[in-house]
């Protein structure tokens, strides 16, 4: 259900391959982070000064911009589960939250602190019990459409079944079932992916490995900016040429 794969509930489900285990039951401080047991992550995608139900206040780091929510069909129930409209939250439930740097109004949903349990050990921010699903069943499916799609013996049949199957997943039906073949099945694969694993962080390597990365992304250079900088101290210590 995809309603709760991202909850609690949802941890460890037939839906993950591989998940990254994470506690809440070990305290943490920012003077030794990597220390933590807990999902630091999490706490630093939360909503500023949050006050209100289902969640808990973090650092309002990380979040989707309104391009990433108008993807979306307005349909299509993966939005409202991957991002959170705090605007709209707010109106319906009576929350109250503070914003950050570059507030955008919107929030990585399936990241977000929820609210704990008693027995969840401080600093909160740093102890976020949110697994991390690295490698979800319906990721797998897609790479198997475009696997079969782009090959050199293409079975656009075989790409549109597991295609198919995430997109009736989502939606309950068939009524979104694709019939595309070629470069235009690649176009919705591509595009399925980053409604369906929205937020994850994929969507970054996937510009750059489909060579899109330079006329999605402001600001990207091509031929620099696929590759992550060396850190400064290793440099100095070993000698490296930067990236």
């Amino acid at each position: 259900d995809y309603n709760t794969i991202f909850e609690a509930e949802g941890e460890n489900s037939t839906e993950s391959v591989f998940e990254v285990q994470y506690t809440d039951l070990e305290g943490a401080g920012f003077g030794c982070l990597q220390c933590s047991e807990g999902n630091v992550a999490v706490g630093f995608s939360g909503v500023r000064n949050y006050e209100g139900p289902d969640f808990t206040s973090g650092f309002s780091f990380n979040v989707p911009v309104q391009e990433a929510y108008e993807a979306f069909d307005s349909d299509d129930p993966r939005r409202d589960i991957a991002i959170l409209n705090i605007d709209a939250w707010a109106t319906a439930t009576g929350a109250t939250f503070g914003t950050g740097f570059e507030h955008t109004g919107y929030f990585n949903k399936k990241y977000i602190p929820r609210t704990r349990s008693d027995q969840a050990l401080a600093d909160l921010n740093l102890t976020n019990p949110n697994n991390y699903r690295s490698i979800r069943y319906a990721d797998v499916l897609l790479m198997a459409a475009e696997a079969n799609n782009r090959k050199s013996a293409a079975d656009d049949t075989k790409a549109q079944n597991y295609l198919n199957q995430v997109r009736a997943r989502a939606f309950g039906d068939d009524s979104k079932a694709s019939s595309s073949t070629g470069t235009a099945l690649t176009s919705e694969i591509w595009e399925e992916r980053r409604l369906e694993l929205a937020m994850e962080g994929h969507r970054f390597f996937d510009l750059v490995r489909t060579g899109e990365a330079a006329t999605k992304i402001s600001g990207f250079v091509a031929g620099k900016h696929e590759v992550f900088p060396i850190p400064q101290t290793e440099i100095d210590i070993s000698g490296l040429t930067q990236n």
